[in-house]
């Protein structure tokens, strides 16, 4: 069965990017959930739905689209966030449900059928191609690279913003940073796992290492593997039981979050 599973070059596609994706995301997310802003997941991921609306409706290439839209709309919750009565989740909620209007309103009237919006809203293995696995890879090394080179100076700024300040970090540089790689990260892997599902890749990978790792180091390097073994785990789920990829990988992560769950439970 694994044999025929990675007989399909579609499926082979798919295990690259999606794991490299979902390495990219599981870093980010450790530093969003931590900084209380994991929800900039599924605001970008509304974003996206919408801007890979308008590019359909223009018969455009979908990420030269809604990559600028998507990394414009992070800056936007960020400055929010920071600068605004208007904070976090309220602008989330926002920005979110705006774009997803948006995106339900061009379908309509470009005259959208049934299966463009299940493709957007919760995915394909099927849209995966080479110049997927390629953009995927340069994202892994980019991400990989600014947690290596940068790490503590994003230790400082994910727990202490105040302290990074006095130190002489530019913490607004470094928060700008996280905000484009997560709306990078969130833009390529919406075709994957859909608008709906991409922020549980962010989220879930996150808090299941949490609930048995308490230091920075451990919980991203938990995170990491974790988030890649649920995706190849739920993949290979949707091949056996011929269910949709994204919900089969959101299925794989809550499995691990139980299990992680056990082991605190047990020690006590």
């Amino acid at each position: 069965m694994i044999m025929e599973f990675l007989s399909h070059p579609f499926i082979v596609r798919a295990i690259v990017c999606g794991g490299l994706i979902c390495l990219c995301a599981a870093l980010l997310g450790v530093t969003l959930v931590l900084k209380r802003f994991s929800m900039i997941g599924d605001g970008l991921s509304h974003v996206g739905f919408g801007a890979l609306s308008l590019a359909l409706a223009l018969n455009a290439a979908p990420l030269p689209v809604a990559a600028p839209i998507v990394a414009a709309s992070a800056f936007l919750l960020l400055k929010l966030s920071e600068n605004s009565r208007i904070k976090g989740d309220a602008a989330i909620a926002i920005i979110s449900t705006s774009a997803l209007a948006f995106g339900v309103i061009v379908t309509s009237l470009s005259g959208g059928t049934n299966a463009d919006i299940s493709s957007l809203m919760f995915g394909s293995i099927l849209a995966m191609n080479k110049a997927d696995v390629y953009i995927s890879a340069c994202l892994a090394v980019i991400v990989i690279t600014v947690f290596v080179l940068f790490y503590n100076k994003l230790f400082a700024v994910t727990f202490d913003e105040s302290f990074s300040k006095a130190a002489g970090v530019n913490v607004s540089a470094f928060n700008s940073l996280i905000a484009l790689l997560t709306a990078v990260t969130v833009v390529i892997g919406m075709r994957i796992m859909g608008t709906l599902l991409i922020s549980s890749i962010i989220i879930f990978p996150a808090l299941t290492s949490m609930r048995v790792f308490k230091h920075f180091r451990s919980v991203v390097i938990s995170s990491a593997v974790v988030s890649v073994v649920c995706f190849i785990f739920g993949i290979f789920l949707s091949f056996v039981f011929e269910i949709p990829a994204g919900a089969a990988v959101v299925a794989a992560n809550l499995l691990a979050f139980a299990l992680f769950s056990l082991k605190p439970l047990i020690v006590k």
